[in-house]
């Protein structure tokens, strides 16, 4: 396997980060709810993830709920002492498996202490804030009293970082008026450029830019130039997606999940695929309306 240090490193709260990491949501069952269909598979994909040199993980309680962190706490435990485990709070899940909102108070200090106790940490590396304003992306508001309440928790010292999901340019605004942001996570990918100027902004500033769904997640991009491209590179589309965003910022870290061992080597590989000027026009040509 291609080291994956050669996608580079970046700053992710008081540590450095190679740029490309590890999503774990997919380890839960369907729906990222219940138990997965295959757990000892699941505990090898984490174990074979850390062993090819992935130095944070992106995890939340909602996932499963609790099925993943348990997962990361029986595979992983204890931890390397390079390991950036990134939780989130924001919503919690319905007895149906619906995502619904939490962000009060008592619901974010119950959240953080769930993640504390199903990851087997006395504080969490960064907590990543979800703003469940519309649960199908951004939308304004403000964001204060849950963020406070965040900091709150922060300054007890059960979380080291703080970062934002699903949110506007206006609300990172705002919170970093109240506390240190870290990261930020939003869906972005190949088609789906809304952030384009804030991933800009935020590197500037050092911050980190973590999108989510790089291949459209649960509504897969379909895409005859990437399809063509990928064919041409010898890779998966997954890997062209992947390869794009890291070149698309140096403050871009990624977090592709899956729950297959052959399907975290593919984009782990990634980190290796180098894309032609020609490439990357054509895959911009995407968000333009190109197909």
């Amino acid at each position: 396997m291609q080291s994956i240090e050669q996608a580079g490193s970046f700053t992710l709260g008081d540590r450095r980060v190679t740029r490309l990491g590890y999503g774990a949501m997919q380890l839960a069952g369907p729906g990222v709810f219940g138990p997965p269909r295959d757990r000892n598979g699941a505990l090898a994909v984490l174990r074979e993830a850390v062993a090819a040199g992935v130095d944070h993980i992106d995890t939340s309680d909602f996932y499963g709920p609790h099925v993943t962190n348990q997962l990361i706490r029986e595979a992983l435990s204890p931890y390397p002492s390079n390991l950036v485990i990134v939780t989130k709070v924001g919503a919690q899940r319905g007895e149906d498996g619906s995502w619904l909102p939490a962000m009060g108070v008592d619901q974010l200090l119950r959240a953080v202490e769930d993640n504390l106790h199903n990851l087997g940490l006395e504080a969490l590396d960064v907590v990543n804030l979800r703003i469940m304003f519309d649960s199908h992306g951004p939308a304004e508001g403000s964001i204060a009293a849950p963020l406070e309440a965040l900091a709150m928790l922060k300054r007890r010292g059960l979380v080291r970082h703080i970062g934002l999901s699903n949110v506007t340019a206006a609300q990172v605004q705002e919170a970093r008026g109240i506390a240190e942001i870290v990261c930020v996570q939003n869906h972005y990918n190949l088609a789906h450029r809304d952030d384009d100027q804030l991933i800009d902004d935020l590197a500037e500033d050092g911050i980190a830019y973590v999108p989510f769904f790089p291949l459209g997640g649960f509504a897969p991009l379909q895409s005859a130039i990437l399809t063509e491209l990928a064919a041409k590179l010898g890779a998966t589309a997954m890997q062209v997606a992947l390869a794009w965003l890291l070149r698309r910022a140096p403050n871009i870290l990624l977090i592709p999940g899956t729950s297959s061992i052959a399907h975290l080597r593919e984009n782990l590989a990634a980190a290796s695929l180098v894309l032609p000027d020609d490439a990357i026009t054509a895959l911009n040509g995407i968000a333009a309306g190109g197909s």
